[in-house]
């Protein structure tokens, strides 16, 4: 083997930092086995097969099929069992292992090497026929699913029909001659499908296995979660080959999930489940409704004991909670995998907080231990407990993750996506969920499910989303033909409202109304001021109005990044006004009609200014074209031009001169005030006067007043506008005997502007990246309509993820760098910020603070987030 390149390794040739070649699965097999822990021993393929096999044109090559069947090799020796061989049989587990976890989301075989004779060896060598018939119609039905991809519903429905005939209700009741009839019935149904018979060959399966397991590193649900969870493409995922422990071999063995502190709330205690005589898919797959951890200290005091003293380990050793899963096999306990828990925003916080009181972490790692895009969760809305203390409670089910849901009723995951799409709130309704469900839980409200536990697929997928969640509620009767459920003795329909608690497990037959979150106390409080303390960028809000910047200042935000004067002009007696200017066909009359509207933005402003408390408020002026002002509709038209005393015809006349092929790049932004600097001079007059009034009232207070000129794209634009904003505001100051400072600077959202942010920089005393145009005019499509067609590109591996909500740092990014570069050359006091979408994207946030922005600014929710993020970028990128 010394020419040949190293794809296999056995987990007692790995260790916990090899987590890019093996994976995280086998990374952690590995460290377990050097830590001297009961782990079965195994190898594992690295992810370079994975990669390779896709070079390879979706192949295994010669040179990685002889390293597994030499591990193989090795691994018998280990086991002292031999692959195929009736007398004393090494049956192995086929499990996926990518760098990062992804929860369900790619494939597993368990029972691998089971064939026609091996079970009947495997029944003889155990004394228990039972069992290893019940092994071997479990790998024929995984198998069939996960690597034959046939209908993994017709082997449940044939199991229901083997107990309906046998009037019993429970798998456990079905006896050995059961088992063999189902043996029977699925290799039946297999050739039938498939026109073959079942593999009999213990090394065909194991090989088509591992394929099957690359394979699901592409299939369209781990393509999902990786866009949502930015996990590169072309990291692969690992397969480790484990030597089979059976759970189901009796009523003193059992398998099951743990974690070392509580995943929904953060305790500290053991907290998990386990099922007797059970194999551990039905665990995670919730299939059948499982034990408290606690009660295995009744049932097997000892392999508690040990299981205990290890889980404490394991936390020591990670130094963070960890998700462990066990067998017990005829009373020996072994354990099967560890890694960090997926955990609850709540919880993430509580455990970061409590390990550093426990002295295991400082507050750097702690900050860093946080996922900054769950903090969602805690900034959302609750139960109102008025309107919560008047709704009967129809069901109960288990707190699986955290949070208030109301939503419609919806079966299936792409009716759910339907209805999202039509604007309502829906709430998913589910036996129980299965991976292919991941589009329709992220557009939920909600997800109700009857069966499965607090570790079950549905559990820990929305855990990670920070999406409520009710598991496990048996009493719930689903049809999906009808599309309805039965709950309480009522029956529900698709459509319907119910209300979900995620943090109690009750379930609500109606809407119920919602109340803001409070997180400003607790564990939220001490990290977030950690994180303060560790950021070097400023984090601002983007608000329109009073109320937005009030909530944005109450999360935190140090300021207004981008306030859009356009919004203030929709409302009742504004918009007759701003129709009024529209119309006008001479100075003088715009004026009039902008002199109506002046007191209302100035009101405005004022109460903007009122509730930042002084910090600082970047002013944006008008920027979307006149025509979204005017009306369309036939009606309206007519209706508008009697209320503003103009014929039909004048105003027809208006609204087809404004009408642009493609008004996104067309007479909007600065080019507006180019074209009616009257317009300029009208919002300066209302910043500074606001300014005025607010500096006067609160003389403690520095009123620097920012103004941003939108959509340039030349230095000789900007400074027209410019020299009519100044003009205006220095007459005001003056004629106020105040002295006051403004600024006045720019939007690179042109690509133009960002090549040309020298020049632009001799006018622009700060610079704010409009990253939503700029993504748009870099790429050459509009926002609105990409969705169309980015799907296709994510199906052929072009783009990865969505260019609107993470920021594209090769293009875009390398104009944001260039521009920042190129303006501090010209002016080295200039500030630097963005305000587009991406300013409350964690990773987007990183490369803000990697090209020396001094802030980002994000809509209010967003701005925790956006802090966390901040704070990340510093600890991990010092400037």
């Amino acid at each position: 083997m010394a020419n040949t390149y190293k794809y296999v390794y056995l987990f007692s040739e790995g260790n916990g930092s090899m987590k890019e070649l093996l994976g995280g699965k086998g990374a952690n097999l590995a460290e377990m086995t050097n830590l001297g822990m009961p782990v079965p021993q195994g190898f594992t393929v690295t992810t370079e097969a994975c990669t390779q096999y896709y070079k390879d044109g979706r192949q295994i090559n010669e040179e990685i099929q002889a390293q597994i069947y030499e591990y193989l090799g090795k691994m018998e020796e280990i086991c002292g069992k031999k692959f195929a061989d009736p007398e004393n049989p090494l049956l192995v587990s086929v499990r996926s292992g990518a760098r990062a976890s992804m929860p369900g989301m790619m494939d597993t075989i368990l029972n691998l090497g089971l064939n026609d004779v091996v079970v009947e060896g495997l029944a003889k060598f155990t004394d228990n026929p039972r069992f290893a018939y019940d092994s071997y119609r479990r790998f024929i039905q995984m198998f069939s699913d996960v690597v034959m991809e046939l209908s993994k519903k017709r082997f449940e429905e044939i199991i229901d029909e083997v107990k309906e005939q046998k009037g019993v209700k429970q798998d456990v009741e079905l006896d050995t001659d059961d088992m063999k009839r189902l043996v029977v019935l699925f290799k039946e149904f297999y050739k039938q499908e498939k026109g073959e018979d079942f593999p009999q060959d213990p090394k065909v399966q194991l090989m088509e296995a591992v394929k099957a397991v690359f394979r699901s590193w592409d299939n369209p649900r781990a393509n999902v979660y990786r866009r949502m969870n930015e996990i590169p493409y072309d990291w692969g995922t690992a397969v480790n080959v484990q030597a089979m422990v059976f759970g189901n071999s009796g009523s003193n063995s059992g398998t099951g999930v743990a974690f070392t502190r509580n995943p929904a709330t953060g305790e500290k205690a053991l907290f998990g489940e386990y099922l007797i005589n059970a194999q551990g898919e039905d665990v995670v797959a919730g299939v059948r409704t499982p034990s408290p951890i606690s009660k295995l200290h009744e049932e097997m005091p000892q392999v508690y004991e040990q299981f205990a003293a290890i889980a404490n380990r394991l936390e020591q050793h990670y130094k963070d909670m960890q998700d462990m899963e066990f067998t017990i096999e005829n009373g020996k306990l072994y354990m099967l995998q560890t890694r960090n828990g997926k955990r609850t925003a709540a919880a993430a916080l509580k455990v970061a907080v409590d390990l550093v009181d426990e002295g295991m972490i400082d507050e750097k790692e702690a900050v860093c231990r946080v996922d900054p895009k769950q903090l969602d969760a805690l900034l959302h809305p609750t139960f109102d407990p008025q309107a919560l203390k008047k709704a009967p409670v129809i069901g109960k089910g288990l707190a699986a993750s955290p949070g208030a849901a109301c939503g419609r009723v919806v079966f299936t995951a792409e009716d759910a996506k339907q209805w999202h799409e039509q604007g309502e709130k829906v709430i998913l309704v589910r036996l129980e969920t299965s991976p292919e469900d991941i589009e329709g839980m992220q557009v939920s409200q909600g997800i109700l499910t009857v069966r499965g536990g607090m570790t079950s697929h549905a559990a820990v997928v929305a855990r990670g989303m920070g999406t409520c969640c009710v598991s496990g509620c048996g009493e719930i009767v689903v049809d999906y033909e009808e599309k309805k459920f039965t709950l309480g003795g009522k029956v529900y329909h698709e459509g319907d409202w119910i209300s979900l608690d995620g943090s109690t497990g009750s379930i609500y037959g109606e809407a119920i109304a919602t109340v803001p979150a409070d997180p400003g106390s607790g564990y939220f409080g001490r990290l977030m001021g950690w994180a303060d303390r560790f950021r070097q960028m400023k984090v601002y809000t983007n608000a329109d109005n009073p109320h937005d910047a009030a909530q944005g200042y109450a999360f935190g935000a140090q300021g207004i990044g981008l306030c859009r004067t356009e919004h203030m002009f929709f409302e009742g007696e504004r918009i007759k006004a701003i129709r009024e200017m529209i119309v006008s066909d001479n100075v003088a009359d715009r004026e009039k009609a902008l002199a109506k509207i002046m007191p209302y933005q100035q009101g405005d402003f004022e109460g903007i200014y009122e509730a930042m408390q002084g910090n600082p408020v970047v002013i944006r002026f008008l920027d979307p074209p006149l025509h979204e002002f005017l009306p369309t509709k036939e009606e309206d038209i007519a209706e508008i031009a009697g209320e503003m005393g103009i014929s039909v015809e004048k105003l027809h006349t208006v609204i087809d001169s404004l009408h642009e092929f493609n008004p996104m790049m067309g007479h909007r932004g600065c080019r507006l005030a180019v074209a009616y600097p009257e317009i300029a001079a009208m919002q300066t007059t209302a910043v500074i006067n606001a300014a005025i009034h607010v500096q006067k009232k609160h003389p403690d207070w520095t009123m620097v007043p920012e103004i941003m000129i939108p959509l340039v794209g030349e230095v000789k634009e900007l400074k027209y506008v410019k020299d009519v904003v100044v003009s205006t505001a220095d007459a005001l100051i003056q004629a106020a005997g105040i002295d006051m400072k403004y600024e006045v600077g720019t939007m690179i959202e042109i690509p133009r502007a960002a090549l040309t942010a020298d020049e632009i920089a001799q006018e622009a005393e700060f610079f704010s990246f409009g990253t939503n145009d700029l993504t748009q005019m870099t790429f050459g499509f509009s926002r609105d309509d990409a969705g169309k067609f980015l799907g296709y590109y994510y199906d052929n591996k072009i783009y990865e993820s969505d260019p609107f909500a993470h920021l594209d740092q090769k293009g875009v990014g390398k104009l944001m760098k260039m521009a920042a570069e190129l303006g501090k050359k010209t002016r080295p006091e200039i500030h630097l910020g963005i305000c587009g979408e991406h300013g409350g994207d964690p990773t987007s946030v990183e490369f803000c603070h990697k090209v020396g922005l001094d802030y980002v600014s994000c809509s209010p929710f967003r701005v925790p987030i956006a802090r966390l993020a901040a704070a990340q970028a510093a600890i991990k990128n010092p400037r």
